[in-house]
């Protein structure tokens, strides 16, 4: 018998993908300890493992693979080789048409690109000419960074997602930080510029080390100049390179139709979170697991439920359960507003003091 752990390491499945895969009724353990609640897989279940760890990384639906595993436990060959045919011809069809769609991108993109090509330079030189200097209070860029940071990427085939957007305009910096599903915004009152927006993406380790340098009272200077940026506190100073490409129009991905909103006790609501039912859905860890989500619910009285398993209301939203505990955290108040619309439009999780620092979470399509 193989323990979860081993299970995992051996399959190639992580153990929180086991753990879905036991609920979904897909990959169940052979024995469960009816005390510790433990998983224990038998030798024979290594083969299942291994080809479930395949059909996921193909990217098969999870109805197919309980077909593919069903008739390949039967030995029922056509059915395995019907099912394994029509999802690759699905991934070609699919793939054929990305790469149409691709190429008109890209012609377009290169319409727009070509009158300016004699004017551009790196995405970190295009913010300006000269040097930028502005004024900030350390207390309220280091509560910016904190309220951003935890939403940025970590995906380097996607390396405009990597950093910090710190955004100069008139009497405000903006930081916004984006992984695709999740993206946090906050401010800054800023003094000392009257020029043109000036916007530069900061690696993490170096909004990190900025980040250590916030601990006085007294003003800091954040400096632009080309491709690099420094952050002076007095005497101190951090500074390094910008990442060298454009981060998305962030204004653009903001303005979201009204929803319901809702004013919660921070401590009460993640407790609910943290103790209550957990679902899963198809947003993935890197290794393709699925991710435990909570479903949530406005009930009539205007508070915000977690549902329990079963409660499948039209309006139920899920969304990552990690993700929404780190937007708590980084949420920095005893009380905070979470607005809710569609299931499909994201989760807003405001400050009741500050319209200007939140955090937008995906919604998570839940499994069937």
């Amino acid at each position: 018998m193989r323990s979860i752990g081993e299970m995992a390491r051996d399959g190639g499945l992580s153990v929180s993908a086991l753990r879905f895969y036991d609920r979904a009724g897909v990959l169940v353990p052979a024995w469960v300890d009816p005390v510790s609640g433990y998983r224990w897989y038998e030798p024979g279940q290594l083969e299942e493992a291994h080809l479930l760890a395949r059909l996921r990384r193909a990217g098969m639906p999870l109805a197919d693979i309980r077909l593919v595993l069903a008739g390949w436990a039967g030995a029922d060959t056509d059915l395995v080789r019907g099912l394994l045919d029509a999802h690759l011809r699905r991934l070609e069809l699919g793939l054929s048409d990305a790469r149409s769609e691709f190429s008109t991108l890209r012609a377009l993109l290169d319409r727009r690109e070509n009158p300016m090509t004699s004017l551009r330079t790196t995405a970190a030189a295009t913010t300006a000419a000269a040097a930028t200097r502005v004024s900030t209070s350390p207390l309220e860029l280091a509560a910016a960074l904190d309220t951003v940071r935890f939403a940025a990427g970590s995906d380097p085939e996607l390396p405009m997602l990597t950093g910090i957007l710190f955004d100069v305009e008139g009497d405000e910096l903006r930081l916004v930080a984006t992984d695709r599903y999740r993206m946090a915004v906050a401010r800054a009152h800023a003094t000392g510029h009257d020029g043109a927006r000036t916007q530069v993406l900061v690696p993490l380790p170096l909004a990190d080390a900025m980040r250590a340098l916030l601990t006085g009272g007294e003003p800091v200077d954040l400096v632009v100049d080309g491709d690099r940026v420094t952050l002076e506190a007095g005497e101190r100073q951090t500074a390094g390179q910008v990442i060298g490409h454009e981060f998305p129009d962030y204004r653009r991905l903001v303005h979201l139709p009204a929803g319901r909103r809702v004013r919660v006790d921070t401590a009460v609501f993640r407790a609910a979170l943290e103790n209550g039912p957990v679902r899963t859905g198809e947003a993935g860890d890197p290794d393709g697991a699925p991710r435990e989500l909570s479903v949530l619910r406005v009930a009539e009285d205007g508070t915000v439920v977690v549902c329990d398993d079963g409660d499948d209301e039209r309006d139920n939203v899920g969304v990552d359960r990690e993700y929404l505990l780190h937007a708590l955290t980084a949420g920095a108040r005893d009380e905070l507003v979470l607005e809710m619309g569609a299931p499909t439009a994201p989760l807003v999780i405001r400050r009741p003091d500050d319209e200007n620092a939140f955090s937008l979470l995906m919604p998570v399509r839940l499994e069937s």
